[in-house]
Order: C-alpha cells, then sequence, then structure tokens
C-alpha cells in the first residue's frame, strides 16, 4: 500500500511537470499555483518514501533491539559494526533454537520410550494375571484378552474386535451382565454363572464385571474378569456332601441295626409259617412275606455297609483286572438286557482297598447298564481309562463311564449319590451312595454329568502313586 501510494505521488509530480511544460502559454499565470502543487507533491512524495523506507526497515530494527538487549560475549567488542553485531546475534539465536530443538526431540524421545516401557509393562500384567480379564468397548467389542480368557472362553484365532454374544455365547448370562454393565454402570462382583464347553460340559465360572471410562471417547466400556470354579466347586461340594453322609450315617447305623434285629425275627418267622401245614393260598402269602422281609435285609444291609467305616486294606490293583473280572460278573446281566459293554483305554495299578473297589465298580456298572431303557436303540456301556497331570504335577487316573440312555435330570445331578434317592422302579438308592463314599475314602472324586452325545457319563478320578510319577 506504501508502495502504491508513492508512485502514485510520483506520478501526479511527472504530470505536473510535463502540465507546466506542455503549456507555456498558461505558465505565466498558473505559474504559481503551479510550483505550489509541484512543491507540496514533491515534500508528500518524499514524506511517503521515508515512512516506505521506515516499514520496510521495522524488522531489522526489531532485530537489532532485540540483539542489544541479549546477553552475547560478542557485544564486548564496539569496534564491530552493527551489521556483523546483528549477523552474529542472529546466528547465536539459531543456535539457541537448534539446540533447543535438539532438546525438545531428546525429551520427546524419553516420553516415547517411558510410553512404549508403560505399554509393555501393561501387557505383561495383563499377561500375567491369573484370571480371565477381557475389556470390552462401548460397542461390546473386546479390545483385550489375555491368555487365561482364552482358555476359558475356548476362544480359536483372533478374539479381538468380536461383539460379546460371540465371545460368551457358551454363557449367556454373562453376556446380559456385560451388556447391563455398559448400558447402566452396574457393578457385578463375584458373581457365579453356569457355562458350557465346547463338549457340552457344564463349567461354572466366577464373574466380576465393571464399568471402565473411556477417556478417548468419553464412553462407557466394560472389564470382566473371569475365573473357572468348576474344580472347586465340586470340591466343595463333594466334601460337604461327605460331611453330610457322614453325619447321616453316624445317626442311622444305631436304628439300621435295630431295623435288622427287627427283620432277622421277621424272617425267622415267615420261615417257620412256610414249614406249617397251610393251604396254597397262606403258603403263597408267607412266601411273600419272605422275599420282601430279603429284600428289606439286603436294603438294610447295604446300608449299613455305607454307614459304617470301614477301615481299608490298601494293596497294588490293577483297574484293568479289576474291570475285566466286574465285566465278567455281570455279563449275563448285560446279555440279558442286550446291552454291550466296551473297555478301552489306559488302566494303571493304583494304591486301593480291592473289595470296596471293585463293589464301587459293580453298583456304577449296573446302574449305567439299568438306565438304558427298552426304547433305546443303541445300547452300549463305554468304559474308557486315561491318565493326567494337575496344575500341582500329580497324577491322576480318570476313567468314565458313559451309557447310551436318557441321562439325568439336571435338577438330579447334585442329589443320585445321597442315600435313597432313586428315579428307578426298583432299587433302594444306596449302590450310587455306596460308591460315592468308596471312591471319596481312597481319596478320589466321584462325579456325574450329561453327555452331548445322549446318556449320563460317571467319571472316577483316583490318585497314581508315586512310584509311578517317578517311572514316568
Amino acid at each position: 500500500m506504501m508502495a502504491l501510494v508513492v508512485s502514485l505521488f510520483l506520478l501526479a509530480v511527472v504530470f505536473g511537470v510535463g502540465f507546466i511544460a506542455l503549456a507555456p502559454a498558461a505558465s505565466g499565470k498558473r505559474a504559481p499555483v503551479m510550483i505550489t502543487i509541484f512543491v507540496v507533491m514533491l515534500l508528500t512524495a518524499l514524506l511517503a518514501v521515508i515512512f516506505l523506507l521506515r516499514w520496510l526497515l521495522r524488522p531489522y530494527r526489531q532485530l537489532v533491539g532485540e540483539a542489544e538487549r541479549a546477553p552475547i560475549a560478542a557485544r564486548a567488542n564496539q569496534s564491530r559494526n552493527e551489521a556483523e553485531f546483528v549477523l552474529e546475534t542472529f546466528q547465536s539465536v539459531v543456535a539457541q533454537l537448534q539446540s533447543q530443538q535438539r532438546e525438545l526431540e531428546r525429551l520427546s524421545a524419553e516420553a516415547s520410550a517411558r510410553a512404549a516401557h508403560a505399554e509393555k509393562f501393561s501387557d505383561r500384567i495383563v499377561a500375567s494375571v491369573p484370571s480371565g480379564l477381557v475389556a470390552f468397548d462401548a460397542q461390546a467389542r473386546a479390545t483385550v484378552v489375555n491368555s487365561p480368557a482364552r482358555a476359558i472362553v475356548e476362544a480359536n484365532g483372533e478374539v479381538e474386535g468380536q461383539h460379546v454374544s460371540l465371545i460368551l455365547k457358551h454363557a449367556p448370562a454373562l453376556v446380559e451382565m456385560v451388556e447391563r454393565c455398559l448400558r447402566t454402570g452396574e457393578v457385578y462382583r463375584r458373581e457365579e454363572i453356569i457355562a458350557l464347553s465346547a463338549d457340552g460340559r457344564r463349567r461354572r465360572l466366577g464373574a466380576t464385571v465393571a464399568p471402565i471410562e473411556l477417556v478417548e471417547s468419553s464412553s462407557r466400556g466394560a472389564l470382566c474378569l473371569l475365573t473357572d470354579i468348576t474344580e472347586v466347586t465340586e470340591l466343595r461340594e463333594q466334601v460337604a456332601l461327605k460331611r453330610n453322609l457322614e453325619s447321616l450315617g453316624e445317626m442311622s447305623a444305631g436304628l439300621a441295626h435295630e431295623f435288622k434285629n427287627a427283620l432277622a425275627a421277621l424272617h425267622g418267622y415267615a420261615q417257620l409259617l412256610l414249614s406249617l401245614e397251610q393251604d396254597e393260598k397262606a403258603r403263597a402269602a408267607a412266601t411273600a412275606l419272605l422275599q420282601e422281609v430279603r429284600s428289606l435285609t439286603a436294603m438294610v444291609t447295604a446300608f449299613l455297609n455305607f454307614a459304617r467305616p470301614q477301615p481299608l486294606d490298601l494293596s497294588d490293583v490293577s483297574l484293568k483286572e479289576l474291570l475285566d473280572d466286574c465285566s465278567t460278573e455281570l455279563s449275563k446281566l448285560y446279555s440279558e438286557r442286550r446291552v454291550s459293554l466296551e473297555i478301552e483305554g489306559e488302566f494303571p495299578n493304583v494304591r486301593a482297598d480291592e473289595h470296596t473297589l471293585r463293589q464301587a465298580l459293580l453298583n456304577i456298572l449296573r446302574n449305567a447298564m439299568e438306565a438304558i431303557g427298552d426304547e433305546n436303540q443303541e445300547r452300549r456301556v463305554r468304559v474308557r481309562g486315561s491318565r493326567v497331570e494337575d496344575d500341582s504335577g500329580k497324577l491322576w487316573t480318570i476313567i468314565e463311564i458313559a451309557d447310551t440312555g436318557s441321562g439325568i435330570p439336571d435338577s438330579d445331578l447334585q442329589r443320585i449319590f445321597i442315600p435313597f434317592f432313586t428315579t428307578k422302579a426298583q432299587g433302594h438308592g444306596v449302590g450310587l451312595a455306596l460308591a460315592h463314599r468308596v471312591i471319596t475314602d481312597h481319596g478320589g472324586a466321584l462325579t456325574a454329568r450329561n453327555s452331548t452325545e445322549g446318556g449320563a457319563v460317571f467319571t472316577i478320578k483316583l490318585k497314581l502313586p508315586d512310584n509311578q510319577i517317578q517311572n514316568l
């Protein structure tokens, strides 16, 4: 703008000079006016040029002022001219700026290194958490899933980015908890839920679900902590069941003994009635009475065997030979009911009371055969043995006895080992209870579940002796 103004004034001066030069006739009359206009325009142009130069040199003057205020050692040399002083000052400022830039780069690199270290440390913490950890964003999609969580949810491949309904599809109750937490911010602490594994096994999971605030999106996410408490819960239930059964046995042993004495008397009277001369109707009644007395005697005897604590006579027992003996003893019953018995797998030797363990296996195998109704097309009982190692390094032998029956109702799974509980038309409900007590007395565990293929599966878990562990 200043340059434009100066140019216009200069053009005006040139125009005025030209006008005077080209109009000599009027110069005499208008000479004073034209000279005045010329002088004014010339002075105005000079002032405009001065202001233009000051405006153009303003940055230079500012730089000189800053250089004069800066504590630079070169100022001591007053003999140098102003241009050299300004140049050195400018170079010093540039050097300081470069030094500050390098310091900023160093600080930025340190901050980046600390951030990377913090991220790696956070990843290691998440990976080291023994419980399963799953973090969800506001859209209920997984953002972080550690290794224990992958094992619990039985994830195959990449699960980050998947919806909660896909990751936790075997635990619908947990899906509902996560979605409600995302909607309302509700917190769930140490909830126990039921989940199904890929092979249909019922598992119990301990879950804690809490909301987390997502700073980058100002929304709410959810953090889910999972623990597989199936074994702990089963062990707790087995211990509680064992204590209840022990208490029941102690209270009932005396009563059962009195029943047995009364039944012995009834048995004698029934035999006496049969020895007397009677008509056919009376003899049939006496025979039925004797049969009922014998049945009650057998039931009371079985209950006494369950109720009385008996010391175990431990010895090295071959599970394979013991199962073969049980198969031979039950072969007639299996043949009559058209049921096949298959024994396969690994059956190592165990330290056990052969007599009581044999009785427990007979009860379970007989129960599996009787569970197959006449309407079932596939009639088979399969016994499979294996060897597993737990987290503490102990070896166990696992015996699974599976039938092709209709299975056990879920409401009865926790009651089948209680004495006198039975769903059969004939039976006393003592066989499985006795088998459970025998297995637990050996330090093992007996559990029952339903198979995905149909039918029930009884699992016997017995500890292997230390010498077998050393041989392995």
